[in-house]
Parts: structure tokens; sequence; C-alpha cells
């Protein structure tokens, strides 16, 4: 039987893009936390498991930025 290959989830990827843009901007992490209205703290628990990101958060992200869900998945 094959191994089965490692599935990166839509969660991990989501929270991956948003770093990449952060990186992108040069944007620091406690203004991030500002844009997805969370503690710093609650960043760098995305960082080890993203599964708790609401769609709530990504919307915040995505409105104050002036963002499409596309734009950010584009990145």
């Amino acid at each position: 039987m094959a191994k089965k290959a490692q599935r990166i989830t839509l969660y991990k990827r989501i929270w991956a893009r948003i770093r990449y843009w952060q990186n992108l901007r040069d944007i620091s992490d406690s203004e991030l936390a500002a844009c997805l209205q969370v503690s710093d703290r609650t960043l760098k628990e995305y960082d080890r498991s993203a599964q708790h990101i609401t769609l709530e958060k990504l919307d915040n992200f995505l409105y104050v930025n002036g963002m499409e869900f596309s734009d950010l998945m584009s990145l």
C-alpha cells in the first residue's frame, strides 16, 4: 500500500498566505494582530495550529487591507 501524502489543509494555506503577505509588506506582529483583531499571543497559536482561525478573523483582515479572498490566495 502506498504511503499517503501529507495533506495541507485550507486553514494552513490561508495562514501561510497571511504570514507571507505580512513578510512582503514588512508588517510587525502587533500590526497584523490589529488587522485580525486578535492578540499577539493568538498569532503564535495560529503558527502552531491555524485550525482556530475563523472566517470572522479572515474577513477582518481582508476588509482592513481592502483585499478579496482571491487576492490573498493568489500571492
